[in-house]
C-alpha cells in the first residue's frame, strides 16, 4: 500500500490468448485443444508487465492458431473455436484482421488502455489499423517471446497496441529487455531498454529523410486501396509540413512477391511443427493429451466445437506434408532467401541507399518483408473508408472487409533497433492530425465495471453488459462479450477477464 510499482501502475492491459499466465486463465491460442492446460512458467512479458505495476484484467481473443490453421477461404480474421468471432467495432460484421484481433478491438472501444499482441507477418500492425489505434511491431529481438505460443522462432515478436503512440511507448519500455529464456534478446545493443516515451517529439519530422518504396506498395494496390493512397498521398504533404524531406521513388532492389510467399511458408511451416511440439512439451498439465502437430489435427477433426471441416486444416496438412524440420537444407535457404529480399534487397537496401531515417507506406502494404528481416513497424491511423464505398466481404462471406468508416492506417518502417526514431515519427504525425479523434466506433461499452457486478452461483460475479444498437439499421451485433466466456473465465476477485469472444447474440 502506498507504494508505486512501475511506470504502468494501476494501468489496465489486456494480453493475446497466446501468451502464457501462471494463474487461473487458459492460455489456448483459441482451440479447445489447449483448455484446461496449465504452463510450467509464466511468460517473461507478463512478468515484466506485473514488475511495472500493470492490471492484467485478462486473455483477448485472437485468430485461432494465430491464423495458422485454414485456408483463407475456409475461415476469417479473427475467429477460434473457443472464443468466437471478434468483429471490429466501425462497422456492423466488421473483419477486425488478425491475428491480433480482440487485443486491437479492445483497446479500440475502451476496454482497456493497452494490450499485449503477437506478429509473426502483419499480426499487429493489420488489427492495429482496422481498430484505428497504435501498433508497435518490434525488432525481432526486442522483446522475449518465451511461453509464448509460437508460429515461428525467426519471425515471431511480441508489441504493444495502445490509443496513441505515447501509450505505446510506455508499454514498449515495460516488456522491452533481455531474457534469458529467449536467447534471441542477447543481439539487443543495449543493457537497459531505452525509455522510449521518452522519443515522442512532436518535432520529430524536422530534418527527417523518409522514403517511399513504391514498388513495394504498387505490387497490392486495387480498386480498395484507392481511398487509403488519396489519404497516404496527402499524409505526404503533412510530412513535408513538419518539416521532413521525402523521398519518391526510394524502391526496393527486388522485391518478387511470388517468391517470398512461397519461401515463407517453407519458413514458417517447418518452425511451427517444431516450435509447438517444444511448447507443448513445456506444460505441466496437458488434459488432452497433445504433444505434437499430428495430435492437435487429430483433435481438430474429431471436436465438432472445431468446426472442421468448415474450417479446414490446410495450413497443418501442408505443414505435415512438407516432412521437413527448420534445419533442413530447403528451410534454410528459404530463410536465407528472405533475408536478403527484407535486407539489402529490400528495406535496408532502401534505407542505405537513400540514407533514410525510415520508409513510409500505407500499413496494408507495410508489413512483409519487416516480418522475414526482423525489422520495426510503427502504425498510426490514417484515415478510413469514405461514405459511398462499396463493401466488400472476406472469402468466407462471413465479415466486411472493406466499408464506410472502416479505418486505416500509415506505417513507418525502419532498421533493426530504430523503434525511438520511428516512434518520434509516428508521434509527430499523430499529433499533427489527430486521426483517431475524426470517427468514433459505431459501437461502444455503455457501462461502469464496478456499477455492473452481480454475485452468481458459479463464480463471485457476473458481468451484466448493456448494449446499445447503433443508430444505422443495421443487425444488432453484440460485440462485447460472449456469455459463454464470461460463465467460463470471469472471475473479478482474482481479476481474470476473457474479453471479445464476439457472437452475435446479446446478453
Amino acid at each position: 500500500m502506498g507504494r508505486v510499482r512501475g511506470p504502468l501502475h494501476g494501468i489496465p492491459i489486456l494480453i493475446k490468448d497466446n501468451i502464457a499466465t501462471k494463474d487461473q486463465m487458459n492460455n489456448t491460442a483459441g482451440s479447445y485443444a489447449l483448455v484446461g492446460a496449465k504452463v510450467s512458467r509464466e511468460s517473461s512479458i507478463v512478468t515484466r508487465l506485473r514488475d511495472a505495476g500493470a492490471v492484467v484484467l485478462g486473455k483477448a481473443t485472437m485468430g485461432e492458431w494465430a491464423q495458422c490453421r485454414s485456408r483463407k477461404a475456409s475461415s476469417s480474421h479473427g475467429w477460434s473455436a473457443y472464443g468466437g468471432q471478434v468483429l471490429g467495432a466501425y462497422y456492423p460484421q466488421q473483419d477486425p484482421s488478425g491475428s491480433s484481433s480482440g487485443s486491437a478491438v479492445a483497446v479500440s472501444i475502451g476496454l482497456a488502455l493497452g494490450s499485449i499482441a503477437t506478429e509473426t507477418s502483419g499480426s499487429i500492425v493489420n488489427p492495429a489499423e482496422r481498430g484505428n489505434v497504435v501498433g508497435i511491431k518490434p525488432t525481432l529481438g526486442l522483446t522475449s517471446r518465451d511461453m509464448v505460443i509460437p508460429i515461428s522462432i525467426r519471425q515471431d515478436t511480441v508489441g504493444p497496441i495502445g490509443r496513441t503512440v505515447k501509450d505505446a511507448a510506455y508499454i514498449l519500455s515495460a516488456i522491452a529487455g533481455k531474457d534469458s529464456f529467449d536467447n534471441w534478446t542477447s543481439t539487443q545493443p543495449f543493457d537497459v531498454a531505452p525509455a522510449y516515451v521518452k522519443a515522442c517529439d512532436f518535432l520529430g519530422l524536422k530534418g527527417a529523410r523518409v522514403g517511399i518504396p513504391r514498388n513495394g506498395i504498387d505490387y497490392y494496390l486495387d480498386k480498395s486501396t484507392k481511398p487509403v493512397m488519396v489519404a497516404f498521398e496527402q499524409a505526404l504533404q503533412t510530412v513535408r509540413d513538419a518539416g521532413a524531406r521525402v523521398i519518391e521513388e526510394a524502391n526496393f532492389s527486388s522485391f518478387d512477391a511470388p517468391a517470398f510467399a512461397r519461401n515463407s511458408s517453407i519458413v514458417l511451416d517447418t518452425d511451427f511443427v517444431g516450435g509447438l511440439a517444444n511448447y507443448l512439451a513445456s506444460l505441466s498439465t496437458n488434459p488432452n493429451d497433445i504433444h505434437s502437430l499430428s495430435d492437435l489435427s487429430r483433435f481438430t477433426k474429431a471436436d465438432p466445437r472445431e468446426e472442421y471441416p468448415d474450417r479446414d486444416t490446410y495450413v497443418w496438412d501442408r505443414q505435415l506434408g512438407r516432412n521437413l524440420t527448420s534445419t533442413s537444407l530447403e528451410s534454410f535457404m528459404a530463410y536465407q532467401a528472405n533475408l536478403r529480399m527484407g535486407g539489402e534487397e529490400g528495406v535496408i537496401g532502401a534505407l542505405d541507399r537513400h540514407k533514410l531515417d525510415a520508409l513510409i507506406m500505407p500499413t496494408f502494404a507495410s508489413f512483409h518483408l519487416p516480418a522475414v528481416a526482423g525489422l520495426p513497424i510503427v502504425t498510426v491511423p490514417l484515415g478510413f473508408y469514405p461514405a459511398q464505398t462499396p463493401l466488400t466481404m472476406n472469402l468466407k462471406r462471413t465479415t466486411v472487409s472493406v466499408a464506410p468508416n472502416i479505418p486505416f492506417g500509415l506505417a513507418f518502417v525502419g532498421r533493426r533497433w530504430s523503434e525511438e526514431k520511428l516512434i518520434s515519427l509516428a508521434y509527430a504525425f499523430e499529433q499533427r492530425t489527430m486521426v483517431r479523434r475524426k470517427m468514433a466506433p459505431y459501437i461502444r461499452p455503455t457501462f461502469e465495471l464496478a456499477d455492473q457486478l452481480e454475485p452468481t452461483d458459479e463464480t463471485p460475479y457476473k458481468l451484466k453488459v448493456q448494449y446499445r444498437p447503433p443508430v444505422m439499421n443495421q443487425p444488432r451485433f453484440g460485440q462485447l462479450v460472449m456469455e459463454k466466456t464470461l460463465g467460463r473465465l470471469f472471475l473479478v476477485r482474482s481479476w481474470i477477464w476473457s474479453v471479445l469472444g464476439f457472437q452475435h447474440s446479446l446478453l
